[in-house]
């Protein structure tokens, strides 16, 4: 396969070529016509000289004709014959009816097709002041003839028709041809290969950022990165955002590892309970009553697993964007009394008091199904970590733009360590007694719950000191009627 360096030096070529071609045709152009405007100002000087010869003898009082006898065909006297054989080139007078009663010696010697093609053309020759170009077969030449009008018609003469031969116009000088086919094509065979040396350059930082690359995203080196280099400065920024992207596979695969590692030691210990109380079960020396407990136990399990498995299905349909919410006027303060009662219930269970210090009117455009898990996740984790005999409040606030839903417990808290990690999927503060007890959850709760405040166009913010509880708080935007009075 061609490299793409070679790819860009043969464009490179290919286009100073179509200059060279360009500029060759532009400048031949403009050569031939400056040589056709320098042969134009020949013929007329030619032709202007042979009008004052004819003026200057007519004003002296000069016979110009031969005969005024129009029957006739005219000529001019022998004197003004002899004056206009001293003007060079190609000479033709011609009177009022359009007759040549004068030319040149260079127009005598064309053969007579020749003149009389001269002579129906030069009777197509505007008046004055432009030109006409034809060929003569005799000469194998060009001319270029210019018209001129005589002041008066002196003697009953009309114009005079000056030419001078246009052939040298069409040929391409020696030193174009030179140029064309030595110094151009030298100049393009050094710019090509200038080209090819230059672009070596960034193949080969390419090259060396693509084995890089290739080297740390096999999947066990994403913590190495590129390095910002004298041979990558041309691709620094490409550089950056390489290193910038790979930071994030790094991180990606780091959580997926995590939480591979995580669910499945959620789902080992319930798993294998599970296949401890089946096998009580089927054993025979066990009681009914044995059978019953352990298929309760197995029953309880299975539970665990299935809320485990339905949260664990909500995030990764949340992550593809396939969780559809459903969002529709949702009165809040309804909802929050209805999440108040269910919080009370465990609360009593827990020994934890539960109040509702103040709420408020307030539409939300929304899913109420999701709404009200998000707030009963952060009712049931509140209650779930306050020893008995604390406290936990809700309050439904409202503001201009928004409104606030916050629980706030007198619980164990966050450590300052532990803090930054709390929305993280299968993270639990004070892992290991959180496990061991029987309130120990999975950790997905609040990951699900920001998601669902998100997903709403709102946030979730936290705020804990350890041993002194903490603060949870959903903002939302208002919407709907906004508001009830």
């Amino acid at each position: 396969m061609v490299s793409t360096r070679v790819k860009l030096t043969v464009a490179f070529v290919v286009g100073m070529i179509a200059v060279a071609i360009t500029l060759f045709l532009s400048l031949l152009t403009a050569r031939n016509n400056a040589v056709y405007h320098d042969i134009a100002q020949y013929a007329a000087a030619q032709g202007d000289l042979a009008a004052r010869i004819i003026t200057d003898a007519a004003q002296a009082g000069e016979r110009v004709v031969a005969t005024d006898d129009t029957a006739l065909i005219q000529a001019l006297s022998p004197k003004i014959i002899d004056r206009l054989q001293a003007v060079p080139g190609y000479i033709v007078v011609v009177d009022t009816a359009g007759r040549a009663v004068y030319r040149s010696n260079d127009v005598t010697r064309l053969k007579s097709q020749d003149l009389t093609n001269l002579q129906t053309q030069l009777a197509d020759l505007p008046k004055s002041g432009e030109a006409l170009i034809f060929s003569l077969d005799s000469l194998q030449e060009r001319l270029l003839f210019v018209s001129h009008s005589l002041p008066g018609n002196p003697g009953g003469l009309s114009r005079i028709a000056s030419g001078a031969i246009a052939t040298r116009a069409e040929v391409v000088p020696t030193e174009y041809m030179v140029s064309a086919l030595v110094i151009v094509p030298l100049i393009i065979l050094g710019g090509g290969t200038a080209a090819f040396l230059f672009l070596g350059r960034p193949q080969r930082q390419l090259a060396e950022i693509t084995t890089e690359v290739a080297a740390i995203t096999d999947g066990r080196s994403l913590h190495r990165r590129l390095p910002l280099s004298d041979e990558t400065t041309d691709f620094a920024n490409l550089v950056t955002t390489l290193n910038a992207m790979i930071g994030r596979l790094e991180t990606s695969f780091a959580g997926l590892r995590r939480f591979t590692a995580d669910a499945s030691h959620e789902l080992k210990t319930p798993l294998a309970v599970l296949r401890a109380d089946v096998e009580r079960a089927m054993t025979e020396t066990t009681s009914q009553t044995e059978r019953m407990v352990a298929l309760e136990e197995a029953l309880q399990e299975v539970r665990r697993m299935t809320d485990l498995v339905e949260s664990l299905l909500t995030l990764a349909r949340a992550d593809e964007g396939r969780f559809d919410i459903h969002r529709e006027p949702v009165e809040l303060m309804p909802l929050v009394h209805e999440v108040y009662e269910t919080a009370l219930i465990l609360g009593e269970a827990q020994g934890v008091t539960v109040n509702l210090p103040f709420t408020t009117d307030a539409v939300v455009m929304a899913d109420r199904t999701r709404l009200r898990q998000l707030f009963l996740n952060l009712v049931t984790n509140a209650i779930k970590y306050t020893p008995a005999g604390g406290h936990v409040e809700l309050g439904l606030g409202r503001h201009p733009d928004n409104v606030t839903f916050a629980v706030r417990d007198t619980g164990i808290g966050i450590s300052a360590a532990d803090f930054p990690h709390i929305f993280e999927r299968f993270w639990r503060a004070d892992r290991v007694r959180s496990r061991m007890s029987e309130r120990g959850g999975f950790g997905l709760g609040l990951a699900i719950s920001q998601w669902i405040a998100q997903a709403h166009g709102g946030t979730l913010t936290a705020s804990s000191r350890l041993g002194r509880g903490s603060l949870f708080t959903v903002t939302l935007p208002l919407g709907g009627d906004g508001q009830k009075s």
